[in-house]
């Protein structure tokens, strides 16, 4: 179970680092308060950029701390700066380094309470697959179009990071 996620979710959290690296050199370029970015949105109704990432790193954490009977780690959602969210990225990165493959003995068959579904819980491969990862991917892919549409110049190859291409 962890190689099926852990590492690709460590992959992408590296990426987020990256495009705020970017965020920060358009901020400075254009004269634009980065505090505009992280409180921007692509509807209305929806979360801003700073909670994307809020979000996406609950996700992680929460996931691997659920999968290996642990209790997650409580980060503050205080961010207010692209320092502040790459301090949390980096945070979410060495909780996911922390856990190794052996402590997801038996996490396949861990029934997982699902907070948004009082009373509702999933198998740990189901919880995994069917909530875990399409949240985790959901949060990425919504900050990643944040900073997109606000002007931030970012690619496919920088949401997918580095891909281990080989030699044929």
């Amino acid at each position: 179970m962890h190689a099926s996620f852990v590492s690709q979710w460590i992959r992408t959290l590296n990426s987020v680092d990256v495009w705020f690296d970017k965020a920060q050199a358009f901020t400075d370029l254009k004269k634009v308060d980065p505090a505009v970015l992280l409180t921007s949105r692509l509807a209305v109704d929806q979360l801003p950029l700073v909670k994307q990432i809020q979000i996406m790193s609950d996700v992680a954490k929460g996931c691997v701390a659920r999968l290996t009977g642990q209790e997650p780690q409580k980060f503050e959602d205080d961010e207010k700066t692209f320092t502040d969210v790459r301090a949390r990225v980096r945070r979410t990165i060495a909780v996911l380094e922390s856990v190794g493959p052996d402590a997801f003995k038996g996490a396949g068959e861990r029934v997982i309470p699902i907070a948004a579904l009082p009373g509702k819980g999933l198998r740990g491969d189901a919880y995994l697959q069917q909530w875990a990862q399409p949240n985790f991917y959901f949060h990425a892919t919504t900050a990643y179009a944040i900073l997109r549409n606000c002007g931030v110049p970012l690619g496919k190859a920088d949401f997918l990071g580095n891909v281990d291409v080989r030699d044929l």
